[in-house]
């Protein structure tokens, strides 16, 4: 084969000139290769010899091959042998880029201009001046848009009149109906297998990201995304448009006959995977640092909004913020739901409907969609639409529990939950009760969306793996923000929550570590809000709570002197499991569930930053009796009280969530011991303790127990049904104090969850390209790869 030839020839130190085009023409002349071939033809070692012993071969090969792409582009690849030559640069080069990024030295070479490279002729000199990385992408870019290679022609005559690439609109040439277009062009799995390929090399030229370690610095853009998604390439919004219809569009079950995806070859799914990986790659901009682009209520004719402020130059971002007509939205929604909720379709023939894989990438585009379109925000929450969205997450965090590998996947989806969590409409649709049984390793319940919700979140807790509790804050703060909606929660979520409370008030735990006792302020919280909004419909939880009375007794009973708090960290030797799973009454799993199951040994996963805690990732709003929001501005910045906690928490003040900063309380809480481990003291343990919010439910154990200790003495009840009869007639109207004001926390955009979704984002893409293993082997730095 000619390839393997030449790249021997190729390493070889003397220079080869670049005007040699027989030689050089070896590289992109055999007809039937695959990426995969070019993968087995050109070995890593090669290349890297290449690189460091002949150098200037490597930069001719480069500029040679972008030359063929930027010339198929010129001409519009009329003739077979054209698309042939194109396809073959295009694979060469997403085999070579990985190995110029992992190389300090050769980063800059794309972006440097190559003397004389100009397209032809002396005539264009502004033309010569182009960086080699900026003539590959648009070269890329007017490829994607090539009548007859990627895109159906218009014209039905013959090649003498094929359209001129540079004059069609490519606007007229999207993929596949949907936002802003409303013709659904023919399947041609040519096209998709040539669209595919280009693609590839996108994703690849945009990795250069993945060769650099993680900063907290936003400014350092990616320059070939914020080349591709600028003004200066004349496709951005067709092809945005195309890459968000072609994944919202696709429906993996076809026309719905069982096994179908096993006699055809399905050449549209790989088309929409590189399409998702694209698309979250170009909207990966920081937010937080730029104002949001908002958009008022007009609406015009077109598809995105022309209202100021222009937004961020970014344009997929820019366009992606400014979709605005109802018809898009239902569009982007309904198809992001449906491909959720395709690993859960369960049918009576295992294996009978296509699984797709690419759920991350989805989550992924579903949170970008949400955090950077507000619009589309409320209309998700508008109707109980969300609640698709919902299942198919409580579902991954369910089954992703036990999986060491899955970590990143927890996180996107506790912080979707904690997105949506913010707005009230969430809370409200969760009232809807639970039908749809997705077969899931959870005890069987009769209720709503908020009992899954809680009883998964339990699950998580209680069985999950140890490097899931950075998210503990996460889930009860999502509880905490939607409780006051909630109008009536079944028994078994109930339990769940008091057993929660049970487990993180045991002594060992609240001692153990400086922040463990805000899980308890959260789940008193929920507690409250519960029975001062919602009490008429929640006589389960209040059941529960007169049940386990003695556990609030405990609380607000604790010890605080040194023996004790020495004698409650002893226990916690004897208490390996951080929560115990006892007393928690699980029933029978769901029919036809399996439990969630470790990460097989050996299994591949890439490393994530750490995410900012739940005081960095929220930010207070206090929701009026009108229903409306008003951000609680951060009191001046003066060091509050001991353990910033506001000094006076009563129940008509809820406590603020604020995480106490571990290093300043030590010093004044806590004692160092010689280790340098934290100690607890007395005085850290009182000056949370007296905070605690226990006012409401101490009131209604007063008013309550009595009565229902009555009615069992009176009636001989030991049968629970007469005792919740009795409380769901009950009133505590007047006997409870004044409610509190209801307190959201509401998700803030910010740089560390920025950097997050940068590592998590690149560390799919890197894991799920392996055929061909585009990055495998590299020295990438954003992350690291671990076995688990």
């Amino acid at each position: 084969n000619g390839s393997s030839a030449s790249v021997t020839m190729f390493v070889s130190p003397q220079p080869v000139e670049a005007t040699d085009d027989a030689f050089w023409d070896q590289f992109w002349a055999d007809t039937a290769t695959s990426v995969q071939d070019v993968f087995a033809l050109v070995p890593a070692a090669e290349i890297r010899a290449v690189r460091e012993e002949s150098p200037s071969n490597l930069a001719t090969l480069c500029y040679k091959a972008v030359e063929k792409l930027v010339q198929g582009a010129e001409s519009g690849c009329h003739t077979e042998k054209e698309r042939q030559i194109v396809l073959n640069c295009c694979r060469l080069l997403t085999r070579i880029l990985p190995y110029i990024f992992e190389d300090p030295d050769w980063r800059g070479f794309f972006w440097s201009t190559v003397p004389g490279a100009g397209r032809g002729g002396g005539d264009e000199d502004d033309e010569n001046a182009r960086p080699l990385a900026e003539s590959l992408l648009l070269a890329v870019a007017d490829l994607l848009f090539c009548p007859d290679f990627t895109v159906q022609s218009h014209r039905r005559s013959t090649v003498d009149t094929a359209e001129d690439i540079h004059s069609i609109d490519s606007c007229e040439y999207i993929w596949e109906a949907g936002v802003g277009f409303a013709h659904s062009p023919q399947p041609n799995y040519i096209h998709d297998l040539n669209r595919t390929e280009l693609l590839k090399l996108l994703l690849t030229c945009f990795s250069e990201a993945m060769y650099l370690p993680p900063s907290s610095d936003s400014s350092n853009a990616n320059p070939w995304v914020q080349f591709f998604c600028s003004a200066e390439n004349r496709h951005a919004l067709p092809l945005f448009t195309s890459l968000l219809n072609v994944v919202c569009a696709y429906d993996p079950v076809g026309y719905g006959i069982p096994y179908n995806h096993l006699l055809f070859s399905d050449y549209r799914e790989p088309l929409v995977e590189e399409a998702a990986q694209v698309l979250i790659v170009t909207l990966d901009y920081d937010s937080s640092t730029s104002s949001s682009p908002t958009v008022d209520g007009t609406t015009t004719g077109t598809a995105m909004d022309d209202v100021d402020p222009p937004g961020p130059d970014n344009l997929f971002v820019n366009y992606l913020s400014r979709i605005h007509r109802e018809e898009d939205f239902q569009f982007i929604l309904k198809g992001v739901a449906r491909l959720l909720s395709n690993p859960l379709v369960q049918t009576y023939l295992p294996n009978s409907a296509k699984k797709i894989q690419f759920h991350q990438e989805l989550l992924v585009l579903f949170w970008k969609l949400c955090d950077f379109n507000k619009k589309f925000l409320f209309f998700v929450l508008k109707s109980s639409d969300v609640l698709d969205i919902l299942v198919p997450i409580l579902y991954f965090l369910n089954d992703a529990r036990a999986d060491q590998s899955r970590v990143g996947l927890m996180h996107i989806g506790v912080f979707i939950l904690l997105l949506l969590s913010g707005e009230r409409n969430f809370g409200v649709r969760l009232n809807k009760p639970y039908s749809v049984r997705v077969p899931m390793d959870i005890p069987v319940f009769t209720g709503t969306h908020a009992d899954l919700l809680i009883i998964v979140f339990h699950k998580i807790i209680t069985s999950g793996h140890q490097r899931l509790q950075p998210l503990f804050d996460c889930l009860l703060t999502i509880v905490v923000n939607v409780s006051p909606y909630l109008k009536s929660l079944s028994m078994v979520a109930a339990n769940k929550l008091l057993h929660l409370l049970e487990a993180f008030s045991t002594t060992w735990f609240l001692f153990s570590a400086v922040q463990n006792h805000h899980l308890v302020f959260f789940l008193l919280e929920v507690f409250n809000n519960i029975i001062q909004y919602q009490f008429d419909g929640n006589s389960n939880l209040v059941y529960a709570v007169i049940r386990k009375r003695n556990v609030f007794h405990q609380l607000a009973n604790l010890p605080t002197d040194s023996q004790s708090i020495q004698k409650g960290l002893q226990r916690r030797k004897k208490t390996p499991e951080p929560i115990s799973r006892t007393n928690s009454q699980d029933g029978v799993s769901m029919e036809g569930s399996r439990p969630a199951a470790p990460a097989e040994p050996g299994t591949l996963k890439t490393s994530l930053v750490a995410t900012p805690g739940i005081d960095k990732l929220t930010e207070k709003s206090q929701v009026s009796e009108d229903g409306t929001m008003r951000s609680l501005e951060p009191e001046s910045l003066q060091p509050p009280p001991e353990g910033n906690l506001p000094s006076a928490v009563s129940d008509g003040e809820p406590w603020s969530g604020e995480v106490s900063h571990p290093r300043r309380d030590q010093r004044r809480l806590s004692s160092a011991s010689s280790s340098g481990q934290w100690t607890p003291t007395p005085d850290w343990v009182m000056s949370w303790k007296s905070k605690l919010p226990l006012q409401t439910i101490m009131r209604l154990l007063q008013v309550l127990v009595p009565q229902v200790e009555k009615i069992c003495i009176d009636k001989g009840l030991t049968d629970e049904s007469e005792i919740l009869k009795f409380l769901q007639h009950g009133t505590l109207v007047g006997l409870l104090p004044v409610p509190h004001p209801i307190l959201i926390r509401k998700y803030q955009a910010n740089s560390g969850t920025a950097m997050w979704f940068r590592t998590y984002m690149w560390g799919v893409i890197y894991l799920r390209n392996v055929d061909p293993p585009i990055w495998y082997d590299t020295d990438v730095k954003l992350f690291e790869i671990q076995r688990v």
